[in-house]
C-alpha cells in the first residue's frame, strides 16, 4: 500500500497534509525516513512510525449505529443527509458503508463497515441471516396474522415471503409486535403487514444475526463492535 494512502486511512490528514508530513521527515519505515508519497509499504511486516510513534494499521472498521429517523442508509446523497454524515472524521476515513438498508423513517440497528466480504455474507439470500424488528401497528394484530406470517404472505407484487416469526407483545387499537425475518425485500416489514390489511406506524430494528442493538446507544450514536461481536457476525 502507498505510504500516503496508509497514513490518510489511519487519520493523519488529507493526502495533501500527509505529503507535507512526509516532506518534513517525520515518517519512517523500519527506522529510515520516507519522503516519497508513492513509496509502497507492507504495514503487516514493516514498522511505520510518525514522530517516532509506531503506526498501528487496521484494514477494516466495524461500527454499530443506532440509526435515527430522517437519514438515508447510503454513503452519499445529492439532497438528503445520510447515516455516514454522523461519523467522526477518524472513522469516516475508513470509508465504511451501511450493510443493507433501513428506510428513512426506520430506527435501530445499522452496521457500517468497509469489510465487503462480511457485508456480502450478511446480505446473501443463501445465508438466511435473521433480522428482528419492533413495530407498532395501527390496529389489532391477531393469531391469524401470526399463522399467516409463519406460512409466508403474498406482497403487492406477487412475491411470497419466506416464513416470518411474529410475536405479539401488546394487541389492541394499536399493537406492539416483534417480527423476525430472514430476507430484506424493499419495505418488507411494512408490505407484509399491508398484505393482511394493517399499517406499520413505527419501526425499529433490534438485531441482525447474533448482533443486538446496544440499548445504551442513544439515537444517532454509534460505537465500534467488540472483537466478540465481530466474531459472532462472522460465525466464528
Amino acid at each position: 500500500m502507498r505510504i500516503d494512502k496508509l497514513l490518510a486511512n489511519i487519520g493523519y490528514g488529507s493526502r495533501k497534509e500527509v505529503k507535507s508530513l512526509l516532506k518534513s521527515g517525520a515518517v519512517k519505515v523500519d527506522g529510515a525516513p520516507v519522503k516519497d508519497a508513492k513509496q509502497h509499504v507492507n504495514p503487516g511486516e514493516q514498522e511505520v512510525t510518525v514522530y517516532n510513534e509506531e503506526v498501528v494499521y487496521r484494514e477494516f472498521i466495524y461500527l454499530m449505529l443506532h440509526k435515527p429517523q430522517g437519514l438515508i442508509s447510503a454513503t452519499e446523497d445529492v439532497s438528503q443527509p445520510t447515516v455516514v454524515d454522523l461519523l467522526e472524521p477518524e472513522d469516516a476515513v475508513f470509508e465504511p458503508f451501511p450493510v443493507g438498508r433501513l428506510d428513512k423513517d426506520t430506527e435501530g440497528l445499522l452496521l457500517l463497515t468497509n469489510d465487503g466480504k462480511l457485508s456480502h455474507q450478511l446480505l446473501s439470500p443463501k445465508k438466511h441471516v435473521p433480522k428482528t424488528y419492533l413495530a407498532h401497528i395501527n390496529s389489532e394484530v391477531t393469531e391469524e396474522d401470526v399463522e399467516a406470517f409463519k406460512n409466508g404472505v403474498t406482497l403487492d407484487d406477487g412475491y411470497v415471503t419466506k416464513p416470518g416469526v411474529l410475536e405479539i407483545i401488546e394487541s389492541g387499537e394499536t399493537s406492539v409486535i416483534h417480527l423476525t425475518i430472514t430476507e430484506g425485500k424493499f419495505h418488507q416489514v411494512k408490505r407484509m403487514f399491508e398484505s393482511v390489511g394493517k399499517k406499520v406506524i413505527y419501526l425499529k430494528r433490534l438485531s441482525m444475526g447474533e448482533l443486538k442493538l446496544d440499548e445504551e446507544l442513544e439515537l444517532g450514536q454509534y460505537r465500534e463492535l467488540t472483537d466478540e461481536e465481530v466474531a459472532l457476525l462472522k460465525g466464528e
